[in-house]
């Protein structure tokens, strides 16, 4: 990882500012950047996007974490994101929606080759996949486990995962 932030709608445009240089400079380098879903309220990301299609940033990969969960709900409460493929298709990306939990379909998609357009990845997830107690809570967005839960989700994670 060569940038790491926390302010949300940063890391897109950081990310096509490098890949931009390296289109100009005839860099072999590819790009990846991950977004969350609720950092896609950030018009900075929508702006991004138009600006990354219309230079035809093809070494550009963006992977949403489609979870459908943010710090203040449920995305589709807050602010709702769907049809979310259409948009990237509108805004000049190909996009491709897979499974987030399947090491085959995240293969495919990072190994399809795409010209003159940013690829999309919207990976549908779902928050604390594999924990009972976690799984797609809306709490667990922004709680850190206890000592109690931790090891309690361990034990759930190794016996799904054994």
């Amino acid at each position: 990882v060569e940038f790491s932030n926390g302010s949300l709608g940063h890391g897109l445009p950081i990310a096509i500012g490098k890949s931009l240089n390296a289109k100009k400079y005839n860099k072999k380098w590819k790009i990846y950047v991950l977004l969350s879903d609720g950092e896609l309220n950030e018009g900075s990301n929508w702006e991004g996007l138009m600006f990354a299609a219309h230079q035809n940033l093809d070494n550009l990969t963006i992977i949403v974490d489609y979870n459908k969960i943010q710090s203040l709900g449920y995305v589709r409460e807050v602010i709702n994101l769907e049809p979310l493929k259409k948009k990237f298709e509108s805004f000049g990306c190909h996009t491709i929606e897979i499974n987030g939990h399947n090491l085959l379909q995240i293969r495919k998609a990072f190994s399809k080759k795409v010209r003159n357009k940013p690829k999309v990845i919207i990976a549908n997830t779902i928050k604390g996949k594999g924990v009972s107690f976690m799984e797609n809570k809306l709490l667990w967005h922004y709680k850190s486990p206890d000592k109690f839960q931790l090891k309690k989700a361990l034990i759930e994670i190794n016996k799904r995962y054994a």
